[in-house]
């Protein structure tokens, strides 16, 4: 009797489905109606033969013209409601729950060892791919809003499929036992380089929307810091890493015969987040339904499928990626994997006013390049050496905060007794960067051993040496790379616990650290 009532309740519940289907679309027509022309033609979603002209594909390859709103005639305003219609012929979905009907997700089960079984991860919301979708969130980060920006405009149409012919990666990043666990790797995908490869069945026999998240290539790195560095012969010109560059141009088309200095050859990988929150959660120590809140909260509701889908447990966040720098004389990525080769480390939080724009009111730059020569000098000597370049501009408190913060300070009095609680002041934390999820490209890349680590953080310390990966010896910046303005953040640094080779900062030494004010600068 029971499974016979079970069966009379499941048809009801199918048949109020269907109901509720049909009064959808009901409302759905009605709801065209009203976004009827003025000449009565209805707004109808757009088959192939009824596109006009003016929004075909071939529209589709430049910008409209900016006008005001004031501005813009009648037939403008349709085209425009015809063209979204065009591209979003469907009612608008906010959230998907689990029995959905239609609603399939493709089985993604993370950690396991054949990334057949493992899954890819399927994020987009095309037609193709919406109902198998298992991830929340997009790709690229935060460029995704610029993807969306040129849809709007028409510069690219939402369902190009991109070729991925001769896009696969320039060195060989093989499976290590690390993507096999699902608590060492929780941020990124360890299989997002090789996905047009090993999802290739999926992608062009199924249709499905499967996007790389990781990208490998070579290149040659330029840095003044470094030309000054192989002048003076701190770094030997081996013609294998320390290559020497190729001659300019004068303005007469002549070539120059200045030294034109030298160039670094390396790998690089770029690599962007892709969250298993579960993964996520425990490496915090917190419930990953406390975590699904918080992300959909404090993004402002951005994602709500992050409380309506608790059985999709990726998420693809609208964050920055790090980028990945190899440097080996054979440029053979087995060396990091390799215990028996010396290994070279530094791991930097990206700071665009320094590494890019040369604000001497921290050490950023200087690290960096001074962490670059030491990755050579290990490669040269038979090692390897990596720079992991993550996003997490101003300590993740993003550079608007972090020029604030400089304000405060040039106008407070510059002290180092007073750095930390500047920042805290105007963010409510000193810092914002949580280590617990840097070591994970590590563990990617299969490292398993580091003899140097280039840094003073013992937060970025901890958490390797806690994953896993011992550190055989760090070291901080030389005394004489430190520029004088940005002694005060070293010094408070030093005061507040960082790893210093050198002398240890009382409480009385940071009064008397103080950096210059504006007035001295504007000379």
């Amino acid at each position: 009797m029971s499974a016979i009532s079970s069966d009379a309740v499941l048809t009801q519940i199918l048949k109020q489905l269907e109901t509720l289907t049909i009064q959808q679309q009901t409302l759905q027509a009605k709801l065209d109606s009203l976004t009827a022309d003025q000449s009565g033609t209805p707004l109808l979603p757009m088959t192939p033969s009824r596109i006009p002209a003016s929004i075909s594909d071939a529209s589709l390859t430049s910008s409209p013209p900016f006008k005001a709103p004031g501005e813009r005639a009648k037939e403008e305003i349709v085209k425009d409601r015809l063209r979204e219609k065009t591209l979003y012929p469907e009612r608008v979905i906010l959230t998907t729950y689990p029995d959905q009907t239609g609603i399939s997700p493709f089985t993604l089960s993370w950690g396991a060892t054949d990334p057949l079984i493992r899954g890819p991860v399927i994020a987009s919301r095309l037609p193709s791919s919406i109902k198998q979708r298992n991830a929340i969130g997009a790709h690229s980060g935060s460029y995704s809003i610029y993807r969306a920006l040129a849809i709007a405009l028409g510069t690219l149409s939402p369902t190009h499929k991109p070729s991925y012919e001769l896009t696969h990666p320039a060195i060989d990043i093989l499976p290590q036992p690390s993507w096999f666990d699902p608590r060492k790797i929780v941020s990124f995908d360890p299989w997002g380089h090789l996905a047009p490869q090993v999802f290739h069945r999926e992608i062009n026999e199924l249709g499905l929307d499967i996007r790389p998240s990781i990208a490998v290539t070579k290149a040659h790195i330029k840095l003044s810091e470094i030309d000054v560095s192989a002048k003076k012969g701190d770094l030997v010109v081996d013609g294998k890493i320390v290559l020497k560059s190729r001659q300019g141009i004068n303005e007469d088309g002549s070539i120059s015969t200045e030294d034109p200095g030298v160039e670094l050859k390396v790998s690089k990988a770029a690599v962007e987040p892709v969250w298993y929150l579960p993964g996520v959660a425990e490496r915090f120590g917190i419930p990953e339904g406390l975590l699904r809140r918080a992300l959909f909260e404090d993004t402002g509701g951005m994602y709500p499928e992050l409380i309506t889908r608790p059985d999709i447990k990726v998420f693809l966040p609208p964050i920055g990626n790090l980028t990945l720098i190899h440097v080996s004389k054979v440029g053979n990525p087995a060396y990091m994997s390799d215990e028996s080769k010396e290994l070279t480390l530094r791991v930097h939080d990206e700071c665009n006013g320094s590494d890019v724009f040369g604000s001497d009111i921290c050490t950023c730059k200087p690290y960096l390049t001074f962490a670059i020569e030491e990755c050579v000098r290990c490669a040269q000597r038979g090692g390897v050496g990596v720079v992991v370049y993550f996003r997490k501009e101003g300590r993740a408190l993003g550079e608007v905060t972090k020029y604030l913060v400089y304000n405060l300070r040039k106008r407070g009095g510059d002290s180092a007794d007073k750095y930390f609680r500047s920042t805290e002041v105007i963010a409510g934390v000193k810092d914002m960067r949580f280590q617990a999820l840097m070591p994970d490209v590590l563990h990617w890349l299969g490292i398993r051993k580091i003899d140097h680590l280039v840094s003073m953080s013992d937060m970025k310390y901890n958490a390797i040496v806690q994953s896993g990966i011992p550190i055989l010896r760090r070291y901080d910046i030389p005394s004489h790379l430190i520029p004088p303005d940005s002694r005060v953040e070293i010094d408070a640094k030093i005061a507040a616990g960082y790893f210093t080779s050198g002398k240890k900062i009382t409480a009385e030494d940071l009064v008397k650290t103080v950096g210059r004010t504006w007035e001295e600068t504007d000379h």
